[in-house]
């Protein structure tokens, strides 16, 4: 079957140049460099365009589909413009999301609003902006919702997030469809909350189930799995409570390839399982084939992301590792000590040389857990290097931090050998513009 692009270490536009440079979406990485400074995140746009086409083209035959992304990967006023452009809704999962959401000009029609503990002023600006799902997780949720929406005058359609029980093999953090999960309504709870908005809430419709089983997902038989339990589960609603859902969210969760060693499916692969269970289970439950929506966020742009880094300082330990410091860390890609996320990194001048040692990438904060890769084979690293780390693009800005107070980093978008800058990088003066000093210390 068809490799995609989540199954590839580098962006499609990787290439050495003439000069023998890195070169991402036509721009050299040298250049890119000394023109923004670094660390530089680096989207290559044609990457984040052929993963959504492939998502696309791979669920193309299902007519009633909506690709969504997860915007927490990711979330800029860019990524909004050019989801919007690729024909995605957006998976929402904050007031601040929403709102970057809301000053793009998004299609408010084609959000979700997801997330396990929404403010009172969240849902507000969810309600008052006529988004087009809220997927309520809780019993607390369905009250305030409807409240909210009685108050307003309001009708609102809502998912009713479901936890199905499936456990996939990714790290435990990010794992989310098991019973013991801070997530959505257990099984056993969902009669109750089906009689709630029936008898109850009546300012609430609701369209279907949504479930998410997690992330970084190597395997195939979740998604069929997963399309199984709420298509059950859609089946019994109508047969004991007269309610016919027409749609379902299945989450995403695909993963991409850090390594050489991971080995993910490829996005037609898991749409063939999905379909097939759709269809199979859709004739086995006697309902009428729903509305799939799905929502990958770091099979969209992980791939494409890449973050650069200057060479610093360096420390041979005696009769030990060889530490290389770099300019950036943990406060703009801390998935390496949270998760013990492994990358892939090249010297960005220096692609090819034989002249190569074993190091380990350390950052520059005041952590001795903050490393970037440890152990990794490069050629001889000298201050003033150009190191690019892939597969940034997911959870790198998104997760960063001040911490250090730290400056963030800018973050360009690369394509046909123009850079845009789509997050500036942060000022000293930005930095502290939120400080307050008591007026007692005046």
């Amino acid at each position: 079957m068809e490799k995609t692009a989540n199954q590839s270490i580098l962006p499609i536009s990787a290439k050495i140049n003439d000069k023998g440079n890195l070169e991402i979406g036509g721009c050299d990485v040298i250049e890119l460099a000394q023109k923004y400074d670094t660390p530089l995140y680096v989207y290559d746009e044609a990457t984040i365009k052929s993963i959504c086409n492939s998502y696309k083209t791979a669920f193309e035959k299902y007519k009633n589909f909506q690709p969504m992304f997860a915007s927490k990967a990711f979330m800029t006023k860019y990524m909004c413009k050019l989801m919007q452009k690729e024909g995605f809704g957006l998976d929402v999962v904050s007031g601040g999301e929403l709102y970057t959401a809301i000053k793009s000009g998004f299609d408010m029609s084609k959000i979700v609003f997801n997330g396990n503990n929404k403010s009172i002023d969240e849902l507000e600006m969810a309600l008052d902006n006529n988004i087009g799902r809220i997927s309520v997780d809780n019993f607390l949720e369905l009250a305030l919702l409807d409240n909210l929406a009685k108050s307003k005058n309001k009708n609102i359609d809502i998912f009713l997030r479901i936890t199905p029980g499936i456990e996939c093999h990714t790290h435990e953090y990010i794992q989310t469809g098991h019973l013991d999960s801070k997530f959505g309504f257990d099984l056993t709870q969902l009669d109750e909350a089906v009689e709630l908005v029936k008898e109850q809430y009546t300012s609430l419709n609701i369209k279907g189930l949504h479930a998410h089983i997690g992330s970084q997902i190597f395997e195939t038989q979740v998604y069929y799995d997963v399309v199984e339990v709420i298509l059950k589960e859609m089946a019994r609603i109508k047969e004991k409570h007269s309610i016919e859902l027409q749609e379902m969210n299945i989450g995403g969760g695909l993963g991409i390839t850090y390594t050489e060693n991971d080995t993910p499916p490829s996005i037609n692969e898991i749409a063939e399982v999905i379909l097939d269970s759709l269809e199979s289970n859709s004739k086995k439950y006697g309902i009428n084939s729903p509305k799939l929506y799905i929502e990958p966020g770091r099979s969209i742009v992980g791939t494409a992301g890449a973050t650069i880094y200057t060479v610093g300082s360096s420390k041979q330990v005696p009769n030990g590792k060889k530490y290389v410091a770099l300019d950036g860390g943990m406060s703009d890609n801390p998935r390496p000590s949270m998760y013990q996320a492994i990358y892939t990194a090249v010297v960005a001048d220096k692609v090819h040389s034989d002249d190569k040692e074993i190091v380990t990438l350390a950052g520059k904060h005041c952590e001795s857990g903050d490393i970037i890769i440890k152990d990794i084979e490069l050629p001889k690293l000298e201050e003033g290097d150009i190191v690019c780390v892939f597969n940034t693009g997911a959870y790198g800005y998104s997760m960063s931090s001040n911490y250090n107070r730290v400056l963030k980093p800018c973050a360009v978008t690369v394509q046909n050998g123009q850079s845009s800058v789509i997050i500036k990088r942060e000022t000293y003066d930005e930095l502290i513009s939120h400080d307050v000093i008591p007026d007692y210390l005046s």
